[in-house]
């Protein structure tokens, strides 16, 4: 699953460092601990590692 924009893919990758154990798991907040807690860390591996040249700084939810 491919991230949608680069604020999800930053989220992401913040997580996956979480889940990982190189950051602590409360710096992390918002999407980010919502990813870490309800993501495995192969999901996470998936968006974080999405090409970003052609991604919007923030999806468009409508």
């Amino acid at each position: 699953m491919p991230a949608k924009s680069k604020a999800q893919q930053k989220a992401a990758g913040a997580a996956l460092s979480a889940k990982r154990g190189d950051t602590p798991k409360d710096d992390l907040k918002g999407p980010a601990r919502e990813m870490f807690e309800s993501m495995s860390e192969d999901e996470l591996e998936a968006i974080a590692s999405t090409e970003r040249t052609s991604k919007p700084d923030h999806a468009d939810d409508g």
